[in-house]
């Protein structure tokens, strides 16, 4: 399981204040042209993994997204080598391949995409397993009440309460605008919490742990609320998203 530390050969988390205080790097490429912005696409995907200070990833990339990481190196997943568990308060402790994920049933949620830095993409399609179709597979124990959600970069974690994880629009993705999710975009497989700041949609999601109680998780545990709905908390009032 992941310990919320890095593994040998990743990246050291990148802390809050360094996160937050260049932000403004972010805002050059807002009014950069279509052309530069698909060249930095092309060049952030295999720059973003290298880059020690995580400035990358808060430079615009195509589609209105940015490339974020915690960690200033993650390691790559495939088809061959990924895998996500689903284990604590459960019946039925399980271990996914990527083909097991993608021959159960697949929800198509089409929503916009707020960040709670401020920029938002609209009507952006996410496909996916129901978080809850998951949990009902492994039986949840009678005393969960919330679900802890960590990533194969090393740092990253996230929680839910069990109500909002059974929420019909809280997806396991393994596709993202119509084409399955690449790296740079959390893949092979990300969370995806449709009505909350995109914080919560945990990128390279490696492990679901049924718990007790809620966690705070790795932004949670810098200042952000943990219950993160869209327009409703960390201080902001952006339109809902779902």
């Amino acid at each position: 399981m992941n310990t919320g530390q890095p593994e040998e050969g990743q990246g050291a988390p990148i802390g809050r204040r360094v996160f937050l205080g260049t932000l403004g790097l972010g805002a050059l490429g807002v009014v950069a042209a279509p052309t530069l912005q698909r060249g930095l696409e092309a060049f952030l995907g295999s720059a973003a993994d290298k880059d020690p200070t995580g400035l990358t990833g808060l430079l615009p990339n195509g589609g209105g997204f940015r490339y974020y990481s915690v960690t200033s190196s993650v390691p790559h997943r495939n088809a061959g080598n990924y895998q996500l568990k689903i284990d604590g308060l459960v019946s039925r402790p399980r271990t996914y391949t990527l083909a097991d994920l993608r021959a159960l049933p697949q929800t198509r949620l089409v929503k916009d995409v707020q960040c709670v830095t401020g920029w938002r993409v609209p009507d952006t399609p996410f496909e996916g397993v129901r978080l809850s179709a998951l949990l009902d597979a492994a039986g949840v124990k009678a005393k969960a009440g919330a679900v802890r959600f960590t990533c194969f970069d090393g740092a990253y974690s996230e929680s839910l309460t069990l109500d909002q994880a059974r929420r019909p629009d809280v997806l396991v993705a393994l596709r993202m605008q119509d084409k399955e999710i690449g790296h740079s975009h959390g893949g092979p497989v990300r969370l995806y919490v449709a009505p909350m700041y995109f914080y919560k949609s945990a990128k390279w999601l490696s492990g679901i742990t049924v718990t007790e109680e809620v966690e705070p998780g790795y932004w949670e545990d810098r200042g952000y609320d943990v219950d993160a709905w869209v327009g409703r908390s960390n201080g902001r009032d952006d339109e809902p998203t779902s």
